[in-house]
C-alpha cells in the first residue's frame, strides 16, 4: 500500500523548520512519515534524507512545500527527481508550484511540461544563490573600500608586553615567564612577539 511521505530541509540551525511544518500537516503527512535536515542542500549526503530513501517505495507520494528543498545544485536536483520518479517510481509534489505534482498529466505532454518547468525552476533557484553570494561579496568589498573591519577586534597588547619580550629576546628571562609576566598564554606571546617584531625594532 502506497505511503505518504514529506521532506523538510533548513540550512542552518537557526532557521525555522515550522512553514515547510505546517504546510506538509496540511496535507495530512503523518507526523512519522516527515523527515528533517538541518544542513546545507550542497549534496544529498545528508542522514534524515538518506533514511527516508531507504523507505521511499514505488507509488509513494513525496511532497516537498518548494524545490530549493530537494537542494541547491541545478544538476543534482534534475539526477535526484529523475531518480525517485522514473527509477523508484515515487510521485513528487512540490507545494509551492502546482505544475510540479507527477500525479498529474503521466501522458507524454504531461510529463514534457513537468520537466521543462523543474528544468526552469532549478536553474532560477540555483541562480538566485549565485547572485545572492555575488550581493554579498560586493558588499563586503564595498564595506572594507570604506574602512570596515570584519572579525574580532585585536586586543590591546599589555604595557609590559614590550619590556618582557625584550628581556625574553636577551635570554634575562624564560619565553614562560614572559608570558606570564603579561598575562598570556605561552602561545598566544609567542605569536604576538612575530608579530611585534615586524613592526618594532627590539
Amino acid at each position: 500500500m502506497a505511503s505518504c511521505y514529506g521532506y523538510v530541509r533548513v540550512s542552518t540551525r537557526e532557521q525555522n523548520e515550522d512553514r515547510q511544518l505546517i504546510a506538509l500537516r496540511e496535507k495530512n503527512v503523518p507526523q512519522g512519515n516527515i523527515f528533517m535536515d538541518k544542513q546545507s542542500g550542497k549534496d544529498f549526503d545528508r542522514p534524515q534524507y538518506q533514511r527516508m530513501l531507504r523507505k521511499l517505495k514505488k507509488d509513494d507520494l513525496l511532497y516537498l512545500k518548494s524545490i530549493d528543498r530537494l537542494g541547491r545544485s541545478y544538476e543534482e536536483i534534475l539526477e535526484q527527481w529523475r531518480f525517485l520518479t522514473k527509477e523508484e517510481g515515487v510521485d513528487i509534489v512540490v507545494l509551492d508550484m502546482p505544475l510540479l505534482d507527477t500525479r498529474r498529466g503521466k501522458d507524454l505532454m504531461g510529463t514534457f511540461l513537468s520537466d521543462i518547468v523543474l528544468q526552469i525552476l532549478s536553474f532560477v533557484a540555483e541562480n538566485e544563490r549565485s547572485n545572492i553570494r555575488q550581493r554579498q561579496a560586493e558588499g563586503i568589498a564595498a564595506a572594507k573600500a570604506r574602512g570596515v573591519q570584519f572579525g574580532r577586534p585585536s586586543k590591546r597588547l599589555p604595557d609590559s608586553f614590550p619590556e618582557s619580550c625584550r628581556q625574553w629576546k636577551s635570554g634575562e628571562i624564560t619565553c614562560t615567564e614572559a608570558a606570564k609576566a603579561c598575562g598570556m598564554a605561552l602561545s598566544t606571546f609567542r605569536y604576538q612577539a612575530k608579530l611585534y617584531e615586524k613592526t618594532k625594532f627590539l
